[in-house]
Formats: structure tokens, C-alpha cells, sequence
């Protein structure tokens, strides 16, 4: 008979994971004597269990306290994670179920280098469709994708990132800076951006900002579709939702928490 795994549980280590997880965000950093308390252990077996995280680089003592906090080696291993799990991996089955549902083009996209890059896409079901260029490079202040970045920029990226005199795609692009800040407040306001026209006529899109566990906006995952197909209506009422949803479902895997 196989035994529960629980049963293999190593007391010493469980200890010193519960010393680990102590530090939640609340507190940013702990003493002997209240993490005694918390984890109702002697204080000579607390301080044994910091001594030991110290010395592996988990746990870092302040000098000037006497407190300790967390150490490099817990952002190492959380970046281990998030690399092993990748935006890619985690966004996979969330694009299939969103092409799945709203019969449309899902794409997720990243910032390289000032400009809005696909990176994964699946397509439509419908036989006239928006095929996603997967590498392609698209200016950030006329595309979905490419706005969420922008409206969730601080003032010193705006700079750099939103040049004045952009070049106008369409009748419907807005290269007037005034008008696209204001459009950038709406955008974080509601939670989404749409493109209607502005960097391809004949094209329209829904995009909503993807954030990981430093709470930073890393891509964006959106909905494209043919504009005859994607009003501004149903852009609102229907896609909308479906794209916000998905993001904070990919953002949620991403370790992201509200």
C-alpha cells in the first residue's frame, strides 16, 4: 500500500517554509520574537531556521534593525518560475478559448523596442478573417494592443514612447498628442482599448492589459476581427468583456493579484 505523501513530510523544512511565507507583503520585514509568536516556535529554533535561509540567500538580515526580509534568492527562484511558465505557455489555451467563443482572431503581444509585437495568435473560424502577422512590428498609439501599453505608462515612458506627429494609417488615426492622452485616461479608466479602423481601415480591435507578479503590464491579449464584423457596439458589449476576462485570467496565471 502506497503511503500519502504527507506522511514524507520533513518537519525541519515545512518550518522553515512557514518562516518563507511569513513574509506576505504586509510586513516587509520580521523579527525573532514575531515570528515566534506567528509560528508558535521557540525562539532558538527561529532563529536557527533565519541562520539557515541566510546562509542560502533565502532570508537577509537588516543591520540597522536587526529584522530580517526576504533575500535575492527567493526573486531568483520566483523568476525561475515565471520563465519556466512563460507568458506563451500560460496564454495558449486562453487565446483557443477566446477565438473559440467570440468566432474571432485572439492574438497576445508584448513591447519591444517601442512597437507592439504578436507573438502567438489563433485564428478564426470563419472563413473571412484577420490573419495576425506573428513578429510584426505595430506603432503603439493606433492599435489595441499597442494603446493598453500606453495608457498604463508613467509620464517619463509617455515621453518616449508617444512621439508627437505619428503617422496617420488612416482617416480614423488620431495623431494629435491632446487627443490621444485623453484617449489613453479612458482607456485605463475602463480597463481596454479599441481599435476601429485607425491602423487598418478594413480592420477592428479589442486589446486588454496582461500583468504578471510585479503587477507591471508585460503584454496584451486582444480580439481582431474584420470591421464590418466588429462594431463599436459589439466591441463594447460583447468582445470587450470576453478580452478583459481572458487577461485577468492570463494575468492571474502570470502571478499576478489584484
Amino acid at each position: 500500500m502506497r503511503r500519502e505523501k504527507t506522511n514524507y513530510v520533513i518537519q525541519s523544512v515545512s518550518h522553515a517554509l512557514d518562516v518563507i511565507e511569513q513574509f506576505d507583503g504586509e510586513r516587509d520585514e520580521l523579527g525573532v520574537t514575531e515570528l515566534s509568536k506567528r509560528l508558535k516556535l521557540h525562539k532558538n529554533n527561529v532563529f536557527r531556521l533565519l541562520a539557515t535561509l541566510e546562509a542560502r540567500g533565502y532570508i537577509e538580515q537588516n543591520k540597522a534593525t536587526d529584522n530580517y526580509r526576504l533575500g535575492i534568492r527567493c526573486l531568483q527562484i520566483g523568476q525561475n518560475y515565471v520563465s519556466q511558465v512563460g507568458l506563451l505557455r500560460q496564454a495558449r489555451p486562453i487565446l483557443e478559448q477566446l477565438a473559440r467563443t467570440s468566432h474571432e482572431t485572439s492574438l497576445v503581444a508584448v513591447l519591444r523596442r517601442g512597437v507592439a509585437v504578436p507573438l502567438d495568435a489563433v485564428e478564426s473560424d470563419q472563413a473571412v478573417r484577420l490573419v495576425s502577422r506573428i513578429g510584426e512590428a505595430l506603432p503603439l498609439y493606433c492599435t489595441a494592443i499597442g494603446k493598453v501599453y500606453l495608457a498604463f505608462s508613467s509620464e517619463d515612458e509617455l515621453r518616449e514612447l508617444l512621439p508627437d506627429g505619428g503617422i496617420k494609417f488612416t482617416d480614423r488615426t488620431i495623431t494629435d498628442r491632446s487627443a490621444l492622452l485623453t484617449q489613453l485616461k479612458h482607456i485605463a479608466d475602463k480597463g481596454y482599448a479599441v481599435d476601429l479602423g485607425e491602423h487598418v481601415a478594413d480592420a477592428s480591435s479589442v486589446a486588454a492589459p496582461v500583468r504578471d507578479y510585479t503587477r507591471n503590464v508585460v503584454g496584451s491579449i486582444a480580439i481582431s476581427a474584420p470591421r464590418y464584423r466588429l462594431s463599436e457596439e459589439r466591441a463594447q458589449k460583447e468582445v470587450a468583456p470576453l478580452v478583459t476576462k481572458a487577461a485577468a485570467e492570463l494575468s492571474s496565471r502570470l502571478g499576478f493579484k489584484p
